[in-house]
């Protein structure tokens, strides 16, 4: 019998395979992994260097939505706000990884380079050094805090009996269908705004 064209294994394979698990149930594990594959665990070691090696493998999977080409383009403010939104959109289509990803630490090589490029355009800006990883840091927790809010339930407040709570029934009903993203919307402007003042008394 011929050997097969395709490789049983692979790289991307795994990686695909980890975050079709991660998408369904938060986690996974190698032997899953290798179940699925339909291989012996002992293979999937031999393309990637243990748990943690998949784990960065997800980590590049979904950060390569991301377009990172906006850190390049346009004045600091207006490039981090379109950073942000991309960002969002990458996560909020995963949102069962971020836990998995914000426990654990960067090491990959190409998202490392995200973080170079947003660290320079601050830089660039007028950013003291000791305010980028702060400003990107309280970035992430907007992004990815709103990632997940998209991907809640759509009635995260039930209400058995809206006499009981009648001003929050009604901001409920007022809030309408686009909470999330007008909620997103507000914070996002917010924390920019806040970062145009920090920068101002950087520079005075």
């Amino acid at each position: 019998m011929g050997r097969p064209r395709t490789p049983l294994l692979d790289r991307e394979r795994i990686t695909t395979t980890a975050l079709e698990l991660v998408d369904e149930q938060g986690e996974f594990s190698v032997p899953q992994i290798a179940r699925r594959l339909g291989v012996q665990t002992g293979s999937v070691y031999h393309h990637v260097d243990g748990r943690d090696g998949i784990v960065e493998l997800l980590r590049v999977r979904v950060t390569s939505a991301i377009d990172t080409s906006t850190l390049e383009t346009g004045p600091w403010d207006a490039a981090m706000t379109a950073w942000a939104r991309s960002y969002r959109a990458a996560f909020a289509a995963h949102p069962r990884a971020i836990p998995l990803l914000m426990t654990s630490p960067v090491r990959a090589p190409k998202v490392l380079g995200h973080y170079e490029r947003a660290a320079r355009l601050l830089l660039d800006a007028g950013f003291g050094p000791a305010d980028v990883m702060v400003v990107i840091s309280a970035l992430e927790n907007l992004v990815l805090g709103s990632a997940l809010d998209m991907a809640a339930p759509e009635t995260m407040w039930e209400l058995p009996d809206e006499t009981a709570t009648p001003e929050l029934a009604r901001a409920l009903a007022a809030a309408g269908p686009d909470r999330t993203h007008t909620a997103f919307d507000l914070a996002l402007e917010g924390f920019m705004a806040h970062c145009r003042r920090l920068l101002g008394g950087a520079s005075a």
